[in-house]
């Protein structure tokens, strides 16, 4: 099943492989521990320190 949301929290609790993606492309994806935890690109650093 693909869920789109922009909810992190649920994303981070339920999914078991999180995409994220930006003006349509994939830019990084993997575990909600490898992108909540160890983010790479740099993109997904900014928005997560935004949001969470």
């Amino acid at each position: 099943m693909v869920v789109v949301s922009h909810e992190m929290c649920c994303a981070r609790e339920v999914g078991n492989r999180v995409l994220f993606m930006d003006a349509g492309k994939i830019l990084e994806q993997g575990t909600p521990e490898d992108i909540f935890e160890h983010p790479q690109c740099d993109r997904l650093k900014d928005f997560l320190a935004k949001v969470l």
